[in-house]
């Protein structure tokens, strides 16, 4: 793999991130707590507490190129011009840049080359989401699925070049494919009973994924909360990074997550829960499953150090303000053991 494709600079292992979402509605003391606790790989915030346009769907019309979003009872749908939807999710986008460029001030890191990570529903998710104007899914017209595609690259290739500059960071682009799985194995509904959505073939599927990761500048990371996670399907995609929730992992992936550590890639592992267990856990409880996955595979531990990060299993919106805060102690905890002694590490 070359430099950028390796994420060399921006990705390394030992080290926790956050999948992307918070509890809450204020950007400022988002951007506070995951500036201050995420110091490795921070991350812009996504608050869809607050509503329209500030969800992982709706966010993405205020980075589209020449495309935009209405709302439907339903969701989302694209619209012929501007509307309320895109211009309320620009304001909170700006006003999350805006908040998260404060917080990176107050900490001192600008210009510090720290980098920085962003997230963005994938082309494959938000054209299963999003419907054409007359109500079926995008994912159901190519050529609608090419237009959609091309203007997400676009826009968001721009959106990290700003928040790189704003910074003075380098940018990590994090593509959110939650529903990678149903895409491909057929099992997505239609907006009706009587709308049907076809398995969209892999090869088509890769081409859709990898038109927004070959125009990024940086390395990109692809994280799926499916219950599934289509693991080969995303080893063969440019992505650098390919994160998941590590309790969606059976005997039957073990095979793919050799696979993907063989090609250099770095896996973030979501070992913290997004919601607080019945009783208090220790680093060592979330460390489990990530150092016996790597014993299990028979690579040596140093991997951990090198090509594993830590992070929650989902987005954390719909956990207490006070266990998101916990998670992300956790994660950094955990992380710091990988970096650090990961051969000592003792669950006996």
């Amino acid at each position: 793999m070359s430099e950028i494709e390796s994420g060399s600079g921006v990705l390394q292992g030992g080290i926790a991130t956050g999948v992307g979402s918070w509890p809450g509605a204020d950007p400022r003391e988002a951007a506070a707590t995951v500036v201050g606790e995420l110091g490795a790989l921070p991350h812009l915030v996504e608050l869809p507490g607050r509503g329209v346009g500030a969800d992982m769907i709706g966010r993405v019309s205020a980075l589209l190129v020449d495309m935009r979003f209405d709302s439907t009872t339903r969701g989302y749908r694209l619209a012929v011009r501007p509307g309320a939807v895109s211009r309320r999710a620009n304001d909170l986008l700006r006003a999350d840049m805006d908040a998260l460029e404060e917080a990176w001030e107050t900490a001192g890191l600008a210009g510090s080359g720290r980098p920085i990570k962003v997230q963005v529903t994938g082309p494959l998710t938000l054209a299963a989401q999003v419907e054409l104007p007359l109500g079926h899914r995008v994912l159901t017209d190519s050529g609608a699925v090419r237009d959609l595609s091309e203007s997400l690259a676009e826009g968001v290739a721009a959106h990290a070049a700003e928040l790189g500059r704003r910074l003075g960071a380098d940018v990590l682009v994090q593509f959110d494919e939650p529903l990678l799985t149903d895409i491909l194995d057929g099992t997505l509904r239609g907006v009706s009973v009587l709308n049907t959505v076809r398995a969209l073939p892999e090869p088509e599927a890769l081409h859709i994924l990898d038109t927004v990761i070959d125009v990024q500048p940086g390395p990109v990371l692809v994280h799926t909360c499916a219950a599934k996670p289509a693991l080969g399907f995303l080893r063969r995609s440019g992505a650098a990074a390919i994160g998941f929730d590590m309790a969606t992992i059976g005997v039957k992936d073990l095979d793919r997550v050799g696979e993907l550590l063989d090609d250099g890639r770095h896996l973030v592992l979501g070992l913290v829960p997004t919601s607080a267990p019945d009783k208090p856990v220790t680093w060592r409880e979330i460390a489990e499953p990530g150092v016996r996955l790597i014993d299990r595979l028979g690579f040596s531990r140093r991997l951990l150090a090198e090509q594993i990060l830590v992070s929650p299993a989902c987005g954390l919106a719909g956990a207490p303000l006070s266990w998101a805060r916990q998670a992300l102690t956790l994660a950094v905890e955990t992380a710091a053991v990988f970096a650090d002694e990961p051969e000592s590490i003792n669950f006996e």
